[in-house]
């Protein structure tokens, strides 16, 4: 085994991330929104920040936390992710992001990183939002270590309450890298991982498909206002294409909801584990 397990429980040197209005758009472009939903897409009304682009101002914290574990991206794909917001974000601002590698778990075959970050206002101090982040590392198991804690789903034994469908665009995966997701997973059907796991066709990055997943539920229960989502919580089952469409069941018992995401193009899902609150 190649990761460094001394850095678990370590703490990251904070670091910032500046972005404006336009970055905000380009994210809601880049997991799909439409001209329906205005208030994420013109600086004339806000514009409004979907929650889930709270992944852009920490990725870069995870990534250092990720260099320090000795994992590189040639053999890595996204297990799973979760935010926390304290408040909407800014259309505009200068952040600051810690990282904690929270833990480093052997399952046999590959090995799972946990990262988790908070960020601030780097201005005022202020306290937005919490991420974690469950990556996957092919390869890197059976050390003895061990297993993640078990995660449950929670979702009701009931039929869902609605149904969402969410087409994606064949380059969605290409508009999406523009927030600074370069993995060549996403981009180059000649990446050695895209070749022996994928059939040579790059996938959707998973924290698209989980910016989605926020609009599905915001669709479903926030009258389309994604800024109402305080909370989602999911797990990435299966690779999505770019092309393919969403058909998202939810739950809801008051403020908390809960979802599976499958693509209509297979029928399996590929969110799984999902869950929200809202306000």
């Amino acid at each position: 085994m190649t990761l460094d397990l001394s850095h678990v429980g370590q703490r990251i040197a904070p670091l910032e991330f500046a972005y404006t209005a336009k970055d905000t758009i380009r994210y809601a472009l880049g997991v799909g929104a439409q001209a329906a939903e205005l208030d994420f897409l013109y600086e004339g009304r806000g514009p409004k920040v979907i929650p889930t682009f709270a992944v852009i101002p920490a990725y870069e914290a995870l990534v250092s936390a990720m260099d320090r574990s000795g994992i590189t991206f040639d053999k890595v794909v996204h297990g799973h992710q979760k935010i926390t917001m304290k408040r909407a974000l800014p259309p505009a601002a200068t952040l600051r992001s810690t990282a904690v590698v929270e833990g480093i778990y052997d399952l046999k075959k590959m090995a799972q990183v946990v990262v988790s970050t908070r960020t601030e206002d780097a201005a005022t101090g202020e306290h937005l939002f919490d991420t974690e982040w469950g990556i996957i590392v092919f390869g890197e198991g059976g050390w003895g270590g061990q297993p993640p804690p078990a995660r449950e789903t929670g979702i009701p034994s009931r039929p869902c309450d609605t149904e969402v469908e969410q087409s994606t665009r064949p380059e969605q995966a290409l508009l999406y890298r523009l927030m600074g997701d370069g993995n060549p997973l996403h981009a180059d059907p000649d990446f050695p991982l895209v070749q022996e796991r994928f059939g040579g066709r790059p996938i959707l990055h998973g924290l698209c498909s989980y910016g989605f997943l926020a609009r599905a539920v915001a669709q479903a229960f926030c009258d389309g206002d994604a800024t109402r989502v305080r909370h989602l919580a999911a797990r990435f089952t299966k690779p999505v294409w770019p092309g393919d469409t969403f058909r998202t069941e939810l739950w809801r018992d008051g403020a908390r909801v809960w979802a599976r995401v499958t693509t209509r193009e297979r029928g399996e899902p590929c969110l799984s584990q999902c869950y929200a609150e809202i306000d």
